[in-house]
């Protein structure tokens, strides 16, 4: 390889979200990985540190420019630079649309288990979670067609939040899942807001599809899109929203400027830019090095943890571990392991669903870094006691 993924980079006392934890500690929970980013954003932010300047900053041609050709070029999805708008980030951007696109007191449709601020953009904004469980069979997961469109129909439901791939089973829903779920949405005259900041973080064989690309309703749909997943740049806070049809464009990008959140800092133009336009092969490297970690993982299990399941993923570097034969409760048990073994990863009960039976780790770090998690996980899990 090229790029050294293997390579430990210690991120304690640098003010960092996951790890900020107690010594001994190995959080492997929030979706952020340990690896350096990639040379060329450096290169563009030492760049623009070496400017000295750091005023206000506006949005540049060349952002809506670098976002569209990524998708069209490499998602096959012909992105018009006019339909972007960038964000500070998705989830502000979840909650703005939410805030836009419905009434206090509307049905939000969510298939679950799913990301968990999901909840909390509906939530808190007055609105109602309507929950749509997703079918586990086998090891899979598969949508319950009956119970989504009886949610759809709802009387007071106005948008469908849709998480493509799906975060935390890792699913990439095929053409006919989505074609058929934009059927229903305009069916009941739904909108859909299309979350895929993790489609750039598939398996190596494997292609994500944009609702954009499959559906033929593009008029009801906004898409988000951020390069902070693929290319491990949440801390610049940049992200883009892809919204097809004008009117709509304006009532969202509106939203965003009353929630002041359409403006960027000195420092994320140049690294998201100069991941899209210049960090594609990082990015397959990147994906190889996943691949293998997930490997590593499903061989430990088969041969230390037979109790504990890998769900089938074709996305993200988030793992969804089927806990069931050990306990119902994963809050207890994620508690018990970090108790004892300083492990930290994430019970599934947030994102609701069948999440209780289900424990979340995150495995975008190096190989060593993965055996310890591993390690710890299986004393965790013999150790605990329901």
């Amino acid at each position: 390889m090229k790029y050294d993924f293997d390579a430990p980079v210690d991120r304690r006392g640098t003010d960092s979200l996951k790890w900020d934890t107690r010594e001994g500690e190995l959080p492997m929970w929030v979706a952020d990985m340990d690896f350096a980013a990639p040379p060329k954003v450096i290169e563009a932010l030492q760049n623009k540190l070496d400017s000295h300047v750091f005023g206000y900053h506006i949005v540049p041609d060349r952002f809506a420019r670098s976002v569209a050709e990524w998708w069209t070029r490499r998602h096959r999805w012909a992105v018009n630079p006019e339909w972007v708008i960038f964000v500070t980030g998705v989830v502000p951007a979840v909650t703005s649309i939410v805030k836009r696109l419905t009434n206090v007191g509307d049905d939000v449709v969510i298939m679950t288990p799913v990301y968990d601020i999901f909840f909390h953009s509906i939530e808190n904004t007055g609105r109602h979670v309507a929950e749509s469980p997703l079918l586990y069979r086998d090891g899979s997961y598969l949508v319950d067609w009956e119970g989504l469109e009886a949610q759809l129909a709802r009387p007071n439901a106005t948008l469908m939040i849709l998480c493509n791939p799906h975060n935390p089973t890792g699913h990439v829903w095929s053409k006919e899942e989505l074609s058929m779920i934009g059927y229903l949405c305009a069916r009941h005259g739904v909108k859909v807001l299309s979350d895929e900041i993790h489609c750039d973080l598939t398996l190596p064989d494997v292609r994500y599809n944009p609702f954009g690309e499959v559906t033929g309703n593009a008029d009801d749909l906004v898409v988000c899109v951020s390069a902070s997943k693929a290319f491990n740049l949440a801390g610049l806070q940049g992200a883009a929203v892809i919204v097809p049809n004008p009117t709509l464009r304006r009532v969202v990008e509106r939203g965003l400027n009353a929630d002041e959140v359409a403006e960027p800092n000195a420092f994320a133009i140049a690294g998201i830019t100069a991941a899209f336009d210049q960090s594609a092969d990082w990015l397959d490297e990147l994906r190889v090095y996943l691949a293998q970690n997930r490997n590593v993982v499903e061989d430990f299990l088969a041969k230390e943890l037979p109790q504990l399941h890998s769900v089938k993923q074709e996305a993200t570097y988030l793992m969804w571990l089927d806990v069931s034969q050990v306990t119902f409760d994963a809050d207890d048990l994620c508690r018990h392991i970090r108790a004892t073994t300083g492990l930290w990863i994430t019970a599934g009960n947030q994102y609701r669903g069948d999440g209780k039976g289900f424990v979340r780790v995150n495995i975008a770090c190096p190989r060593s870094t993965l055996s310890d998690g591993l390690e710890r996980l299986k004393k965790g899990i013999e150790t605990y006691r329901r």
